[in-house]
Order: C-alpha cells, then sequence, then structure tokens
C-alpha cells in the first residue's frame, strides 16, 4: 500500500503499524531511529512480531509515518489493516487476491526457493567435497548448477542489500549478498579465464583456508551452500516466528463470531459486530458465550478453560456474571450484554499480551544498538582480513575466502531474535494460562523478587462469607436446621444471611417461604415456617424472647468467635437449635500456593485490614508466619514502602480498589482477574483466575522466559565473538561459516518455542 492510497488517519497518542521487508534486527534499527528522528515521535521497532510501536503528539498524521517507513525500503499498514490480518490469521502485511496472507506467501515463497536450491545444491557441494565424483568437466556442470542458486534462489538477499544500498545502509542481506555473488563471480573468473576451466582439473574439501593458485580455484560450492543454508535458516526461522505467535492469533480468534439476539421477542442470528450493550442473547449447550455479559435466565456451568487455563467448569445462575469466549457446558442461557467489542475481557487479554509483546527490555535495547553496529563493523573486518592476508603475502584466492567467511558467519540475527521471540512465546503461553504480563520489563522484577505481600480478602480467601459449620443442639437434625433458618434467611439481603441460605439450599434444596417476616435491626431476622415461629440472629435476640443457649451451644458460640468467625444461633418453638458458623472462608487452594511461594524463595506476608485475630487464623491456615493487620487502605501503600526501605524486593498480590496504589508501589504487582479493574490497572501482572496459584505460575514463567532471554543472549554473542575470528585468521570454509550462521538463528528461535511446554501447577 502507497502513501497516496492511505486515509488521513489521526494519532491519539499511540498507534501500531505493522513492518514488512525486515529481514534482520539491524532493519528494525534503522526503521526506529527514521522514526525517532520525527518531530515529537517516539518509536520502538520489534523485529520478532514486525511490528512498530509508536507514540506522537495528538493530530499527528499516520501516513506521515508510513511514508518515512516507506523511505527507508520497507512497507507499513495502518492499524485497522493489521488487525483485520491478525483476524484472518494474517501477519497484518496485506493479502493477494487468493485471500492468502502476505506471511503465508512469503513463506510459500522462501519454501519453492529452499526446495529449488537444495536440488541444485547438494550435487555442487558434494562434486567438490568428493574428489572420486569429480568427471571431467565437472566444474562446469557445478557452474551450471551453482549459478540458478545465486542468482535466483538468492535473489531476496540481492534485492534487499540493493533496497539498503540506495538508502545508504548495510544489513545481513549486504553480507550474503556480498559473500555468495563474490564467490559466483571469482570462480566465472577462474573457469573462464584462469587455469580452473581446464579439463581433469581436480580439488578436495577443505574444512580451513590455505594458501592455494587463485586461478585454479573455484567457490561455486561455497555460494551455492551458503545460499542454501541461509535461506533454510531464514525458512525455518519464519516458520517458528509464526508458531511463537500462534498463542496470540488463537486469543483472538476463540471468540464467537454469531450470536443469537433476542430483539422484541424474536430470536435471530447477527454477526457478532453488530451486538451492542444491553442487547439480550441466547446461549445453547455446547456454544460460546458471544461477550462479556448477565445471566438473566437459566443455570448452566460455565467451561473457561480457553480463557482462564482453569479446567473445573463454573457453575452459574441468574444475577452471575460471564465472560465472552468462555462455553456454556450445560443448560440454556439467556445473557444481558455488558460489554462488547473492544470493552471485553478477551479484547483487553489479546490488547495486554500484544502490548507485552510488542515492548523492549533493557537488554533487548542493548542487543539492538549492538546489532544495528554490527553490519559495518563487519564490513570493516572483512576488508581488514582481505588485505591482511594480501600484505602477508599469501595468494589472493586464500584472502578472498577468508574475507568471504567473515562477511557469511557474522549475522546479526541471532542477537535481534533473541529477546522477542522469547517474549512472544512466554507471554504467549502466559495468555493461555491466564497469566497477562503487561511488559517486557516486568520480567527483570521477577528474577529479583524476594518478599510478596498478600492481601486477604478475595486474594487468600474467597473475599465472601461462607457456612463454615453447623452446630445442632442434641434432638435437632442438621438438614432441619438448615431448611428452617435457611428459609427465613433467605428473605434478607444481608451477605451473612445470604452465606446460609446459599448453603442451605444445596444442602437440603429448594427452601419453603416464610411468613410474617421480620428484619430486627441489628439483631437478626424472624418469621414462620410450617408453623414454626423461626428466630436466627445474635444471642440477644433470643435473650429479647427469654430463649437461653445450651452450653454446648454457648461453647461452640465462644470457640467460633475465638476464632474470629461469626457464629449466628437459631432458635424455634422457644427452644435454641443449634449454631451456624460463617467466615470468609481460605481459598482450597491458598496453603499449596503459600507453600509454592516459599520453594520458589519467596517470603509470604499477609497484609490486611482485618483484626490480628482474623488475620492470624487465616495465615495459620495457610501457613504464612508474618502477618500485618489492621492496615487502613491508604496505609498498605506506607507498609510496602517500608519493606523496600528494609532492602526486601517486594511484590504484592491483590483484588481490590484499596489495593491498586500498593500494587503500583511494590515492585511487582499481581492483580487477581477477579478483583477490580482500578487492582488490575495498577498490576504489572494480571491474573485471570482467582487461583493463588496462578501468582506462583505467573513468577515461576517470567523466570524462566527472563532464563531463556540469558541463554539466547549468550549464545548470540558468544557465537559472533568465536566465529568472527576463526573465520578471519582462514579457520573456517565459507560454507561451514554459512550453515554455522544460520544454525545460530534457529538455535535461538527453538530454544524460545522450549517455552511453549511450560505447564501449570494450579491444575
Amino acid at each position: 500500500m502507497t502513501t497516496a492510497e492511505q486515509q488521513p488517519v489521526r494519532l491519539d497518542q499511540t498507534v501500531e503499524l505493522e513492518i514488512g521487508g525486515m529481514t534482520c534486527a539491524s532493519c528494525a534499527m534503522r526503521i526506529e531511529k527514521k522514526l525517532n528522528k520525527l518531530d515529537g515521535v517516539s518509536a520502538s521497532v520489534n523485529y520478532a512480531t514486525e511490528k512498530a510501536r509508536v507514540s506522537a503528539p495528538q493530530g499527528f498524521d499516520v501516513a506521515a509515518l508510513i511514508s518515512e517507513v516507506e523511505k527507508t525500503g520497507y512497507t507499513a499498514t495502518v492499524p485497522a489493516k493489521a488487525a483485520k490480518a491478525a483476524q484472518q490469521g494474517g501477519s497484518g502485511q496485506g493479502e493477494s487476491e487468493q485471500g492468502e496472507s502476505a506471511q503465508d506467501a512469503e513463506l510459500r515463497g522462501l519454501r519453492q526457493r529452499l526446495i529449488g536450491s537444495i536440488v541444485l545444491s547438494v550435487p555442487v557441494i558434494l562434486l567438490a567435497m568428493i574428489p572420486a565424483l569429480q568427471f571431467t568437466y565437472w566444474q562446469w556442470a557445478s557452474l551450471v548448477l551453482a549459478a540458478p542458486v545465486v542468482v535466483w534462489a538468492a535473489w531476496p538477499f540481492h534485492k534487499a542489500a540493493w533496497v539498503n544500498l540506495r538508502h545508504g545502509a548495510a544489513t545481513m542481506d549486504t553480507l550474503i549478498s556480498i559473500g555468495t555473488l563474490s564467490a559466483l563471480l571469482w570462480s566465472v573468473y577462474a573457469l573462464f579465464l584462469g587455469t580452473a576451466g581446464e579439463p581433469g582439473m581436480t580439488h578436495a574439501f577443505e574444512l580451513t583456508i590455505g594458501p592455494s593458485d587463485g586461478a585454479a580455484n573455484i567457490y561455486l560450492e561455497v555460494a551455492a551452500g551458503v545460499t542454501m543454508f541461509v535461506l533454510a535458516g531464514r525458512y525455518f526461522e519464519k516458520r517458528s516466528k509464526r508458531q511463537a505467535g500462534a498463542a496470540m492469533r488463537a486469543l483472538l480468534e476463540i471468540g464467537a463470531k454469531e450470536v443469537s439476539v433476542l430483539r422484541g421477542g424474536v430470536e435471530s442470528k447477527i454477526a457478532i459486530e453488530e451486538l451492542a450493550v444491553g442487547d439480550e442473547f441466547v446461549v445453547r449447550p455446547g456454544e460460546k458465550i458471544a461477550t462479556d455479559g448477565v445471566i438473566i435466565d437459566g443455570s448452566s456451568a460455565i467451561d473457561a478453560s480457553m480463557l482462564t487455563g482453569e479446567s473445573v467448569p463454573v457453575e452459574v445462575a441468574p444475577g452471575d456474571n460471564v465472560v465472552g469466549a468462555t462455553v456454556n457446558a450445560g443448560g440454556r442461557l439467556v445473557v444481558r450484554a455488558t460489554r462488547v467489542g473492544a470493552d471485553t475481557q478477551l479484547a483487553q487479554m489479546a490488547k495486554l499480551v500484544e502490548d507485552a509483546q510488542s515492548g523492549k527490555a533493557e537488554v533487548q535495547r542493548l542487543a539492538d544498538r549492538v546489532s544495528g553496529l554490527f553490519v559495518p563493523i563487519v564490513i570493516g573486518i572483512a576488508v581488514a582480513t582481505l588485505g591482511a592476508w594480501l600484505g602477508a603475502g599469501f595468494p589472493a584466492a586464500a584472502a578472498f575466502t577468508a574475507a568471504v567467511a567473515v562477511l557469511i558467519i557474522a549475522c546479526p540475527c541471532a542477537l535481534g531474535l533473541a529477546t522477542p521471540t522469547a517474549l512472544l512465546v512466554g507471554t504467549g503461553r502466559g495468555a493461555q494460562l491466564g497469566i497477562l504480563i503487561k511488559g517486557p520489563e516486568v520480567l527483570e522484577s521477577t528474577r529479583r523478587v524476594d518478599t510478596i505481600v498478600l492481601d486477604k480478602t478475595g486474594t487468600v480467601t474467597t473475599g465472601r462469607m461462607t457456612l463454615l459449620e453447623v452446630v445442632t443442639a442434641a434432638g435437632t437434625a442438621e438438614a432441619e436446621l438448615l431448611r428452617l433458618a435457611g428459609a427465613v434467611e433467605d428473605a434478607s439481603e444481608h451477605p451473612i444471611a445470604q452465606a446460609i441460605a446459599t448453603a442451605a439450599t444445596q444442602r437440603v434444596g429448594v427452601l419453603p417461604v416464610p411468613d410474617a417476616f421480620a428484619n430486627i435491626e441489628g439483631l437478626g431476622v424472624q418469621g414462620t415456617v410450617d408453623g414454626h415461629l423461626v428466630l436466627v440472629g445474635r444471642e440477644s435476640l433470643l435473650a429479647e424472647w427469654a430463649i437461653p443457649l445450651t452450653p454446648e451451644l454457648a461453647a461452640a458460640k465462644a470457640a467460633a468467635e475465638q476464632r474470629g468467625q461469626t457464629a449466628v444461633v437459631v432458635a424455634w418453638d422457644g427452644l435454641a437449635r443449634g449454631v451456624l458458623v460463617v467466615a470468609d472462608a481460605v481459598k482450597p487452594t491458598s496453603a499449596e500456593a503459600i507453600a509454592q511461594f516459599t520453594q520458589l524463595g519467596l517470603t509470604p506476608i499477609l497484609l490486611t485490614g482485618d483484626n490480628e485475630t482474623v488475620a492470624r487464623q487465616v495465615a495459620g491456615i495457610v501457613g504464612i508466619e508474618r502477618v500485618i493487620a489492621e492496615v487502613l487502605p491508604q496505609d498498605k501503600v506506607n507498609v510496602i514502602a517500608q519493606l523496600q526501605a528494609e532492602g526486601r524486593v517486594v511484590a504484592m498480590v491483590g483484588d481490590g480498589v484499596n489495593d491498586a496504589a500498593a500494587l503500583a508501589q511494590a515492585d511487582l504487582g499481581l492483580a487477581m482477574g477477579t478483583g477490580t479493574d482500578a487492582a488490575i490497572e495498577a498490576a504489572d501482572l494480571t491474573l485471570v483466575r482467582g487461583d493463588l496459584r496462578s501468582a506462583a505460575d505467573a513468577i515461576r514463567l517470567s523466570r524462566r522466559t527472563l532464563g531463556t532471554i540469558k541463554v539466547n543472549l549468550f549464545w548470540a554473542f558468544a557465537y559472533n565473538v568465536a566465529a568472527i575470528p576463526l573465520a578471519a585468521l582462514g579457520l573456517l570454509n565459507p560454507m561451514l561459516a554459512g550453515a554455522a550462521m544460520a544454525f545460530s538463528s534457529v538455535f535461538v528461535v527453538g530454544n524460545s518455542l522450549r517455552l511453549r511446554s511450560f505447564r501449570s501447577r494450579a491444575n
């Protein structure tokens, strides 16, 4: 797409462009530098994702950005095109007339050139390596086979090198083009003007370079072999990068495409894009929920595994919120849409993942700077190598071969791919497990964290009142106690009453409707159920009716209150019948999560506004030794700052509005996705499900991703540091140099793909 065809799209602070034509990290650096020269523009170009993230003043024309990229010799498309291509599984570079994405077309073209180069190059290499195969005029046959490889198969390298030359730049393609063309042209010279074309000429293949008569040697196997190996490396690199982005594409594609909407009492199918907030739609068993909403009719179980990684379906009923892209595993549901399009949780997850993949860690910026300087330095080393060999009196053939080996071995691709490919795979895998990493700089924080502070309510506990214990008086059946007490409490909206009613419904079934229900302010409730006057509430409510507790019930009530729990007493027909113990229940997985934090070398601390007794009770259940209780919401920030002042690197896990400031203050903030938007916005990592073990998974995944990046960078740096001197000293045949260079990039991408095997310990 040319700039003339662009619509006058206006920037709103930040925009993303899809970049086409990049072949190495040096290309990304050139585009980035060019864009950053524009007034008020700040750009970051990612070679692995082939995207540019650009910030500019409001009113800045996107067409000007695209024009600048095109002046550099590359292509760019506006975000709308990128989004469309992403939905269709492409790379954002547009489509061909047959509907094939540009990335697929590029892969197909690379595959064709690779197959052709293999068919033609292998005989050339075998003839050069095995003297027994060198028949009369074998060298001319090699020329016939090698020429198409260097001219046709290597054409993308030559084309890119020419484009870069026109813009006064040099990239990896420049190195490959110069090297292969030099080898071919030297061989043509030796064949036509030297002695290499004489009948019966033979020479053996050598791993290293030695003095020789330049006019008697041909390097067709080098020209063809390097082309073949580099094409193979680039093909597998492209394919691996596509695999690395598979998690992101899957995340974008799991949403429903159509929805059965109810309008005017009539059900009709419409495209998901036409659904509006407030619309009611039907979800049948086995169908995906079209968008975020609230259930208004029906009950079912929701399978959210593809979105959160949670393998157990969650029971839902009218009034419950549901998330788009989850699957209705049970009965028919009618849902009212509350968020559509870019506001849905799925869209926000995709945005978070995309932002993280487009960003750069500090270590990546260093690698990019090195890659940007690398190509001109290598060309200088190659020229110096040629001069040094000639100056030392060696034949021109040996000097030329050493210089070509330097050009070919010194590929900066591995450096450019080391960080972004690992980040691409790591964040994608995290998204599949319900772990959203906001940016690459988060990875550095997870490595250094030694203390993890946990909010209690909604993080370690469920955040809602739950019936934990039922104590009955002698002669009273538990089922009868729950049935009568639950019937009266069901008429109340108090959280404790609803906890008792919910538990009663689950255990004994449908509850009767009470008569003469009354809410006694501050004491409890009363009502008539099946002819019994039932009282449920504080002990003082029973005292007003002169109903004493039995010693057993009084002891059970005192024990519960000592543990920081709420004890509700029940009476009917003038007698105390039982005690119901209610509290904010500890999540069943919290103790396991704390054990995992300890295994990761983290010290867990419970931070809560609740009283000391309740906090220590919860801490004792899950295995936390240090408790900081009775802290006001605004003081949580000060607690985090104080821990940091002690020299600790602090991670904070929370879910409420009152946790947002503390999450922002912490070195690493982790928000439970079941919490508030304010907490999620302030955090560095978002855990889509409310399982605290996901926090341990998030830290493990982040640390493994960072470790993969370090291994990649070590390999890339060590490879170039070791290989260039070997090539300059004549200890490396150019064809083997090409193979080694291609392998280095494939190794880095392949090592990153290992992150796809990361498994959660939360299942």
